[in-house]
């Protein structure tokens, strides 16, 4: 089990709304300082777009750092993960992240079945494994369904608890729909709090361990050291106010997770 960052960890530092977003390499050169060595590209849709040329560059880049790459994506089309295929093969990402949604697509669960298993061969040839997200939109114990309907190893969850309680399931329960299959896992704190006026409440990120995710429990159930299941450190930070404090908290959230995952993966690898 490796400790990685994703794009997500990067996202304010990233987007346009500061003045100097950083490139993608440029994360890759934050991620390996950081003495990480392993970085997902999730939801990154330029990378669609580049060439073969620019796809090794950057291989040769995470190779130098060290770092080992995953993709992430979203949908099931066909055409589409074919060509993330093409884009894990030139990585040499062994992990594509997805949803069983698109912003074109949304299959019934028939049509789910039938697109995994029009692409599954591919994977299986390739020896990627299509990691499908548990997220607000579909509920984890008809994502299961989906999935265990294919008994292969490259086929599997990709879990985050925290993003089903929008949803309205509880993340033990997440957790213990899918731990059968889990294979990726996207790690981030989150809690509620009281809008204004205390009228209703905002949903949102926080640092690791201090929020309502069982960290522990979810460990225990999972056993990532064990099972070679990768942690994806991501972050629901608010925007701050102004790109400079928001990109300072970022990285500090950043910092903290980071090291909160080391020990308690130290502390599991000692068990």
């Amino acid at each position: 089990m490796a400790i990685g960052l994703s794009t997500y960890a990067f996202f304010w530092r990233a987007s346009p709304q500061v003045p100097q977003p950083l490139s993608l390499p440029q994360m890759l050169q934050q991620t390996a300082a950081l003495g990480i060595s392993l970085f997902q590209i999730c939801d990154y849709p330029a990378i669609e777009t580049w060439s073969d040329g620019q796809l090794s560059a950057l291989r040769r880049q995470a190779d130098e750092l060290g770092i080992t790459l995953e993709l992430g994506t979203r949908g099931l089309a066909t055409d589409h993960l074919r060509r993330y295929l093409h884009i894990a093969g030139m990585l040499d990402a062994k992990l594509i992240r997805s949803m069983l949604y698109s912003a074109t697509l949304r299959p019934n669960e028939q049509q789910a079945f039938s697109l995994i298993e029009t692409i599954l061969p591919a994977f299986e040839r390739q020896q990627v494994a299509l990691c499908l997200e548990t997220y607000e939109q579909v509920k984890s114990c008809l994502l299961m369904t989906i999935i265990q309907q294919h008994p292969s190893r490259y086929l599997g969850i990709c879990l985050d608890p925290a993003n089903c309680v929008a949803a309205l399931e509880l993340p033990e329960q997440v957790i213990e729909n899918t731990a059968s299959r889990v294979l990726n896992l996207h790690v981030k704190d989150f809690t509620f709090s009281r809008r204004d006026g205390w009228v209703g409440f905002t949903l949102a990120g926080c640092p690791l361990g201090e929020g309502l995710l069982d960290y522990d429990a979810m460990v225990a159930r999972l056993r990532p050291v064990r099972q070679g299941i990768n942690q994806i450190v991501e972050h629901w930070l608010p925007w701050q106010g102004n790109a400079e404090v928001t990109c300072q908290l970022e990285a500090a959230w950043t910092r903290h997770n980071i090291a909160f995952l080391q020990t308690k993966q130290n502390q599991e690898q000692q068990e």
